[in-house]
């Protein structure tokens, strides 16, 4: 029996997402390319105890369809989380979305027609590449750390910009403060909305966090008629799954309440609501300041492992590839000295050698970069990553053996 094709943007994807997801499975493999928080650092006991509450006390809440926009009381939860200074929020400026991916995904349903430009950070994050790709946009790389790139050029026509300044997926690079400016800037004059995708914004290391577009942005802006709202250009995007875990899929976008209401008729169809039961829990952990409670213990337990993997690099990298040490984040970008190295064909060796890397072609909408890899250090300990490094290196000698 002949049946329809499936849709074309099918054959475009790519399955590096499933095969690090996988990896944990196999057993002996290291696995270097997802970007996996460790799970010793989940407050078990008290997530526990957080969801009986929610369902003996909160049945209407937990058990009946939700509404679309999520729960009253998360959304003024965040609101209150997220207002300082000038920036002043209330619920009808917060969506809580199934995860960061769901909001990423809906972005795309509310602002992309077949060929829309998007101006993005890159290389830019696989899982909005992969959440855009139905729509098929054409993309503006912005390599904010180049000198000379022309961010208001970028951004001029497009339907939106994407970013993550905190420790970029998959760069880990931090977006200086003057760049964050810029960015905001060149939305304000270009009218382009600006998507600040944060899930690794409390992972910071060294140093004081730097302010968020969306604290930037609401500077700029004079009190609105609706009683301070914030009305502006940029589209927050905010995720429990670094700061508390990823499997309550709780996700928020903070922005203009025309956004919100937007966003909210494209959830509707998507997915209804997201589920009660992680709405409450997160509701609870949030006032109970649960994420702020054990981020000590995540950052020490973070760090030590971004210093093991990148004391591993150099001792055994060090002629094979060029890599920055990041300030925060979960990832180190090692690129090839040898630009005949395709990190594709790396990925599979290093399989056989008993490793899992993230190549960079899946970063680039093109394909075309295949120099890099992302690693990963939060999800293993300090031998383990010592030990994946060994066979990272094994693997790219055996495959520029091979060129």
């Amino acid at each position: 029996m002949h049946r329809p094709a499936f849709a074309s943007w099918l054959s475009q994807t790519n399955d590096v997402t499933q095969t690090f997801l996988a990896a944990g499975r196999i057993p002996g493999l290291i696995n270097l390319a997802g970007g996996l928080p460790d799970p010793s650092v989940w407050p078990v006991a008290a997530l526990a105890e957080q969801a009986r509450s929610a369902v003996a006390d909160h049945p209407g809440d937990t058990l009946a369809y939700s509404p679309i926009d999520g729960l009253p009381g998360l959304r003024d939860v965040i609101a209150r989380r997220f207002s300082r200074g000038g920036l002043r929020l209330t619920r009808e400026n917060v969506m809580i979305t199934t995860g960061g991916m769901q909001a990423l995904d809906l972005v795309g349903k509310v602002l992309l027609d077949p060929g829309d430009a998007i101006a993005a950070q890159a290389p830019a994050y696989l899982g909005a590449l992969d959440a855009w790709m139905p729509r098929a946009p054409a993309y503006r790389p912005m390599r904010l750390e180049a000198n000379d790139v022309d961010i208001a050029g970028c951004m001029a026509g497009a339907k939106f910009a994407y970013t993550v300044p905190n420790f970029s997926n998959p760069t880990g690079r931090l977006v200086g403060h003057d760049q964050r400016r810029a960015l905001v800037d060149a939305a304000n004059a270009t009218g382009c909305w600006l998507v600040e995708d944060d899930p690794y914004g409390a992972l910071y290391y060294d140093g004081a966090p730097l302010p968020r577009l969306l604290d930037i942005s609401a500077g700029d802006r004079p009190d609105s008629s609706q009683e301070g709202l914030y009305d502006g250009p940029v589209i927050y995007l905010g995720t429990l799954s670094k700061e508390l875990a990823p499997g309550l899929r709780i996700g928020w976008v903070i922005a203009a309440p025309e956004m919100i209401t937007a966003l909210t008729t494209a959830k509707q169809g998507s997915d209804m609501f997201t589920s009660g039961i992680c709405q409450r829990i997160a509701q609870g952990a949030l006032e109970d300041r649960l994420p702020e409670q054990i981020l000590p213990d995540i950052l020490s337990l973070y760090r030590d492992r971004r210093d093991a993997l990148c004391a591993a690099m150099a001792e055994h990298l060090p002629d094979l590839y060029d890599w920055e040490v990041p300030s925060g984040g979960m990832f180190v970008w090692a690129v090839a000295r040898d630009a005949r190295l395709d990190t594709d064909r790396l990925m599979t060796r290093g399989l056989d050698h008993g490793v899992c890397i993230s190549p960079s072609s899946v970063f680039d909408p093109e394909g075309r970069d295949r120099r890099a890899t992302r690693l990963n250090f939060t999800l293993n300990p300090p031998d383990k990553l010592a030990e994946g490094i060994r066979r990272l290196a094994e693997a790219t000698r055996a495959e520029m053996a091979a060129l």
